[in-house]
């Protein structure tokens, strides 16, 4: 590898900064689009007097012109997986005259079809699930940290522990300034987006700990760095270029449902990779030359000279 990734820091160091900074003005200006899986909302359950596609369905509930553009559509009874006579659509909290008005536009513009159920509900995810993802997320950040400062040190642990919060700010600041919802999936996408930043992390700084051992005294902790990106930095791109693949089928072949789940792990997985090479060894390479910790040229040069003071120790 010729491009010295830690020499650019101050790149790197820039742009995270300005990403962090715009997203986090995003999340408080703009906040979230919270599905109605944390919201709550009204099932409306149709039978129509021909079988019809998810598409079509979705095609009218979208141009209904009451923001319903974040509406489930799930076909039930018996289907031949593409279309069905049975619908059950859940939409945001409806008045009954609302209900009432995406019931006549679906049966006139869709051949036909009568009511079986319309049914407020709450909301699957309440408050206090959602503080127990929170809690959760914080234990897994406090377990992290002492596994990682007992198998490296605590300078390792908190560059690593940087690297994933700006990933979690990343993802989130871009739901928030897109709008995009927010549902039951993306608590699990963001633990795996957890997951793939610490397991990138510990990849790097393992190679980290091995080059410690093994460089020459002389060698600085920017020739460590760049060492051990460039032994590691391809392992890094096939595993970022698998899952990408993976999850880009999901994204951009599955169904609705999975759009946004496999989105937050795309743009994760990216950040990831990116903060792991990029900003947690540069990090890691600032904070150990401001602490004074003796490496290169100049640590050897200082301990020549005090050994040339105290002649007797040597």
């Amino acid at each position: 590898m010729k491009f010295n990734i830690v020499a650019h820091k101050k790149w790197w160091f820039t742009l995270s900064s300005v990403l962090v900074v715009l997203s986090l003005v995003s999340i408080f200006m703009n906040g979230f689009n919270f599905g109605i899986d944390y919201t709550g909302g009204t099932i409306l359950d149709m039978q129509f007097k021909n079988a019809v596609t998810v598409s079509q369905v979705r095609e009218v509930v979208d141009n209904a012109d009451m923001d319903l553009n974040n509406s489930v559509i799930q076909l039930s009874g018996v289907t031949d997986q593409d279309s069905s006579q049975d619908v059950m659509i859940r939409m945001r909290n409806l008045s009954s005259d609302e209900s009432k008005t995406v019931a006549d536009k679906l049966s006139a513009q869709l051949g036909g079809g009568e009511v079986k159920r319309t049914e407020s509900v709450g909301a699957v995810i309440g408050s206090e699930v959602t503080k127990n993802a929170i809690l959760n997320l914080a234990v897994a950040f406090i377990a992290l940290a002492a596994y990682i400062s007992f198998r490296f040190e605590y300078k390792i642990a908190v560059s690593a522990l940087v690297s994933i919060l700006h990933d979690l700010i990343m993802v989130l600041g871009f739901f928030s300034f897109f709008h995009l919802e927010i549902d039951a999936s993306f608590l699990a996408a963001i633990l795996t987006v957890v997951g793939y930043s610490m397991n990138e992390a510990v990849v790097i700084f393992d190679r980290v700990r091995e080059n410690t051992r093994t460089h020459r005294r002389t060698d600085t902790y920017e020739k460590l760095a760049y060492d051990s990106i460039a032994q590691s930095i391809h392992r890094s791109i096939y595993t970022l270029t698998t899952v990408l693949f993976a999850c880009g089928a999901l994204h951009f072949f599955g169904g609705e449902s999975t759009k946004n789940f496999s989105l937050v792990m795309l743009i994760g997985f990216i950040s990831g990779a990116y903060s792991s090479i990029c900003v947690d060894t540069s990090l890691w390479v600032v904070w150990k030359n401001h602490t004074g910790n003796r490496r290169g040229p100049r640590a050897v040069e200082a301990d020549e000279e005090e050994a040339e003071s105290n002649p007797a120790e040597v």
